[in-house]
């Protein structure tokens, strides 16, 4: 009962996109908490439209909502933008077909 209940209360909150706007949409200055929450939404709204948020219990969901952010976040504050998984996946087939 409470999982539905938490599932029901994400649908209504992602659902609901011109108020999720001003959470996802956040400027260079902003906090770290208030990075964290833009990327979070925004991977669950990913997931919800692909119809990937439910797929698996909602604790793994979690898990890899938080660790995407987390690394997102990281690669970020080094500087590295969000082309790196490109450039290495570009290297990786590069050295492959070689």
């Amino acid at each position: 009962m409470k999982k539905y209940i938490l599932m029901f209360g994400v649908v209504a909150l992602l659902s609901n996109c011109a108020e999720l706007d001003k959470y996802m949409n956040v400027s260079s200055n902003a906090t770290a908490q208030e990075k964290f929450r833009a990327c979070a939404l925004s991977e669950a709204q990913s997931k919800l439209k692909n119809g990937t948020l439910f797929s698996q219990d909602i604790s793994t969901t979690k898990e890899e909502i938080v660790n995407t952010c987390l690394k997102k976040m990281a690669l970020q504050a080094a500087g590295i933008d969000s082309e790196a998984e490109s450039i290495a996946s570009s290297i990786i087939n590069s050295l492959r077909n070689n």
